[in-house]
């Protein structure tokens, strides 16, 4: 059995949960996907947080919407990154990491 994430301090684990609820969020609204994968690592120096959808992918001309930027302003704010890219094998990944020394 994998050991347990060790604790996260409160504003980490707002900005993981905001950005995992907004893409989780993309996934049911727009992407068509049969499944939707969320998925939180603690690497040594990062927090690595992915959600990957077995959907349409991304569209040729995004939207207006403020999801994306609001996720990555999130993971930003914690001087962490936020990436969107088209998964292999299709469909859309998001991946935001977000350094550890925020850890409590």
């Amino acid at each position: 059995m994998p050991a347990a994430l060790p604790p996260l301090s409160a504003a980490v684990e707002v900005a993981l949960y905001r950005i995992a609820t907004e893409a989780v969020h993309n996934v049911a609204q727009h992407a068509a996907a049969v499944s939707c994968v969320v998925r939180l690592e603690a690497g040594d120096r990062a927090w690595t947080l992915t959600i990957r959808d077995d959907g349409v992918g991304l569209p040729a001309v995004r939207g207006g919407g403020i999801g994306l930027t609001s996720m990555r302003e999130r993971a930003a704010e914690l001087g962490g990154t936020l990436a969107v890219a088209v998964a292999p094998g299709g469909g859309t990944c998001v991946t935001a990491i977000i350094p550890r020394r925020h850890t409590p």
